[in-house]
């Protein structure tokens, strides 16, 4: 069985690393041809949205997975043509396409818990860029051209999960003792998902037929209030865990002039209200579970101890 794997950010990298400890044939795909990717792992150069090089790189595989993350100031510009073009690469080949998705589309819920048939209500634009890939691509399934599953999960933290919410804002600054600065009310329930669950999860779908034509939201710990779950990994790294909120106003000034912060804006009610995930679907169909919350925080924190800032 031969897995092609489109992106080599946090996620890309952990499926990766997955595929390759059960012996599969796996090639990474990614811009520059280079990553820290087992030795076993051939890494092939190319642009995703390149349709004939999708094509190409496709050709004999019997999964690929969809990873990629393009700059996050672009989305509305690239993301749809890299999907267009692996989806295409995907149906030529007769493989089966995995997609990676976070969960934008839903939009503003008032705090209701998030299950895999919330309508795509998204009026932002990255949300209705989400919502119409994912549209496109059961749509692909439904016409019977590719067999289509995709893969939802919330704000991740775990092992190079630097950039998420609950990434290296959060972990450097609790593990030199200082207060960590969060978006929105951290006093609200949020679900965080564990980037080596994702990946196992997505492996999962990748290998089943019942998991064809439908999306699934990916194993979830527990879900703790954002003040709760920080205030866990000050536990375990044995420091105080603080936290503060990000005032508005700081996100506007700093938006001025870093991108990336002003794309945040648009996303901040995710923290702003209850933001909780249900994987219940998805554990009780493979029955497969989320790492131990205590056991994900620790491994995440000897992480970023073995990779300092």
């Amino acid at each position: 069985m031969s897995h092609i794997v489109f992106g080599t950010g946090a996620v890309g990298l952990a499926l990766i690393d997955h595929l390759a400890s059960t012996g599969e044939e796996v090639v990474a795909v990614n811009r520059s041809g280079t990553a820290r990717v087992p030795g076993e792992v051939n890494i092939v150069a190319g642009d995703a949205a390149d349709a004939g090089f999708a094509a190409e790189v496709t050709q004999g595989a019997t999964i690929v997975y969809q990873c990629l993350n393009p700059p996050y100031t672009q989305w509305p510009e690239l993301f749809p043509p890299m999907q267009d073009a692996v989806l295409a690469g995907a149906t030529a080949a007769g493989a089966k396409l995995v997609s990676f998705e976070n969960l934008y589309m839903y939009g503003p819920t008032d705090g209701a818990t998030l299950t895999e048939d919330q309508p795509y209500a998204a009026d932002t634009r990255k949300g209705s860029v989400r919502g119409k890939m994912a549209r496109d691509l059961l749509a692909a399934h439904d016409a019977g051209t590719v067999r289509v599953t995709i893969g939802r999960a919330s704000d991740y933290f775990g092992p190079r999960g630097t950039v998420s919410a609950m990434g290296e804002r959060v972990f450097y600054p609790v593990l030199a003792g200082k207060k960590a600065q969060v978006m929105g009310n951290p006093d609200l329930p949020h679900t965080y998902s564990y980037v080596p669950d994702i990946a196992a999860g997505l492996a999962t779908l990748g290998a089943s037929d019942a998991a064809d034509g439908r999306a699934w939201h990916l194993p979830n710990p527990p879900t703790l209030t954002t003040r709760q779950f920080v205030a866990r990994i000050g536990d375990i790294a044995g420091t105080t865990g603080a936290v503060s909120a990000m005032p508005k106003a700081m996100l506007n000034v700093v938006g001025l002039f870093n991108g990336n912060v002003r794309e945040l804006k648009e996303m901040l009610y995710e923290f702003e209200e209850p933001f909780v995930v249900d994987s219940s679907a998805f554990e009780a169909t493979f029955d497969q579970h989320a790492t131990d919350l205590d056991d994900a925080i620790a491994t995440t924190v000897a992480w970023y101890r073995h990779n300092p800032k």
